[in-house]
């Protein structure tokens, strides 16, 4: 690349997700009309964090999810009182973006008059059409709702950290295996009929540590274990501070038992049958963010199709129920429209920018822009076997978790990390002018490389880092 190649250096350590700088105030049930400056916390209507386009609220109902009337809400109230710009986090979040001190206040009032409640306390997640889907194993919302009362039943009442995540999933079609927590209740059939409790901490499905498997009536009593040792430990303490072997001699030693196959899990994009004669619609904004007024554009539609429950889910996905099946066709051009990803094998899905240059002031650049010449550039890579993540910085918000392929900001250019997080150290660095041309050989490297019935991933795998790197210096 011009001789644009050489190992980077920057590897600052990054959290969970975005989290505020540093500071001192705390959150309240009011609407301050003062940034948060709280290092750790996450952004909230009480608590908004100061970005690059003024302030960002996150919110989570506490309902499964939100009529048309109460969603048409929010997006007016986001354009009203910010920028008009509306996201959807990889958790399944809102995060409402662009308001300022002064229209905090009248967000707040808006959202409230629409009877929508944020959730407080502990982040306890669940997938969002468990109530709904036959497939369920258990009821992961009915356990969620009893574990939250239990850890607010606790004296003293545990100081947790601000972004300490359980997750309690009943198994079903949409799940949250690809989400990292501190603490997983994950359902399971097991194979002599009993349906257990699978208990880990710290990680992904995939990674996290199993502590043990409990009943029905030990699940709740073995987080509320795990609680209590984070408590001990300091309100600072996550997942991965917990002793497993202390833990594990306080747990029940439930005898191990093999799960039974489930239901097969569906991506939240597209459609989701729900038994014979129900479906959802998952659809995607582009990139996880949409302008409000598109949004109630489609709002407009989907009302008109039939739809009466909205749910965000997990990978920035929108949750449609009550679509009659003759009406789908209809609503998903109209989403395509109004900037929706409604295609599972959507390349795009697989692309995964973080907020960027413009609307984030750590950002060094606009990674939507680099997600979209990635598409049209090296749309090779993206098969559905690997994620590019493309981060402003080093902190990796839009995507803690390691990467086959990780676009990093620096001030001078950009970091390419394999298959690792964003802060981890890079195989190679190109400057500023070059990444249209490391995207295309990127494209270009898995293209005439890839064998025959070899996915992408296994073709970067098998090529290594020094092919990558080469690929890279030679674009």
């Amino acid at each position: 690349m011009k001789g644009s190649f050489m190992v980077a250096a920057d590897t600052q350590t990054m959290e969970d997700q975005a989290c505020i700088p540093q500071g001192g105030a705390a959150e309240d049930d009011i609407a301050s009309p003062l940034p948060s400056m709280v290092r750790g916390a996450c952004p909230s209507l009480s608590a908004p964090m100061q970005t690059g386009d003024g302030l960002l609220v996150r919110l989570r109902p506490s309902t499964p999810g939100l009529t048309v009337a109460q969603l048409r809400a929010l997006a007016e109230a986001t354009e009203k009182h910010g920028n008009g710009l509306i996201e959807i986090t990889a958790r399944g979040n809102f995060q409402l973006r662009g308001m300022t001190p002064q229209s905090m206040p009248g967000l707040a009032a808006d959202i409230d008059r629409a009877g929508i409640v944020p959730e407080s306390g502990v982040a306890i997640e669940v997938p969002p059409l468990g109530d709904v889907d036959p497939s369920e194993i258990a009821d992961a919302r009915g356990v969620a709702q009893r574990l939250r009362n239990a850890i607010d039943s606790l004296h003293p009442k545990p100081v947790l950290a601000a972004k300490l995540a359980i997750i309690v999933d009943g198994g079903g079609r949409v799940i949250l295996d690809e989400i990292s927590a501190d603490i997983r209740l994950k359902a399971i059939n097991a194979v002599d009929g009993r349906q257990l409790w699978e208990l880990a901490i710290a990680g992904t499905q995939a990674t996290a540590t199993p502590l043990a498997n409990l009943t029905d009536e030990q699940a709740i009593p073995g987080v509320i274990t795990l609680v209590k040792a984070l408590t001990e430990i300091g309100p600072r303490a996550r997942g991965r501070d917990l002793d497993i072997s202390s833990l594990q001699a306080q747990l029940p030693a439930a005898p191990h038992s093999s799960p039974v196959e489930s239901a097969t899990p569906a991506s939240p994009v597209g459609l989701i049958p729900l038994g014979k004669q129900h479906a959802a619609l998952g659809l995607r904004p582009a990139f996880g963010r949409i302008h409000a007024r598109d949004l109630i554009r489609f709002l407009d539609a989907a009302e008109v199709a039939g739809v009466h429950d909205i749910r965000t889910g997990p990978t920035h996905s929108l949750l449609l129920l009550g679509l009659p099946r003759d009406r789908i066709e209809d609503i998903l051009a109209t989403a395509t429209e109004c900037g929706f990803q409604t295609r599972t094998d959507d390349p795009a899905n697989y692309a995964i920018p973080c907020s960027g240059a413009g609307a984030c002031a750590s950002a060094h650049y606009s990674t939507r822009q680099a997600a979209a010449d990635l598409i049209n550039l090296a749309s090779d890579l993206l098969d559905g076997s690997l994620q590019v993540h493309l981060s402003g910085c080093a902190k990796g918000c839009a995507h803690p978790s390691p990467a086959m392929l990780t676009i990093v900001g620096a001030a001078t250019g950009y970091a390419i990390v394999v298959n690792g997080s964003s802060s981890s150290e890079p195989v190679a660095y190109i400057h500023k002018e070059d990444l249209k041309s490391a995207l295309t050989a990127l494209g270009k490297l898995v293209r005439n490389n890839k064998a025959a019935g070899e996915s992408a991933q296994q073709c970067l795998k098998r090529l290594g880092r020094d092919a990558i790197a080469t690929a890279l210096r030679q674009g």
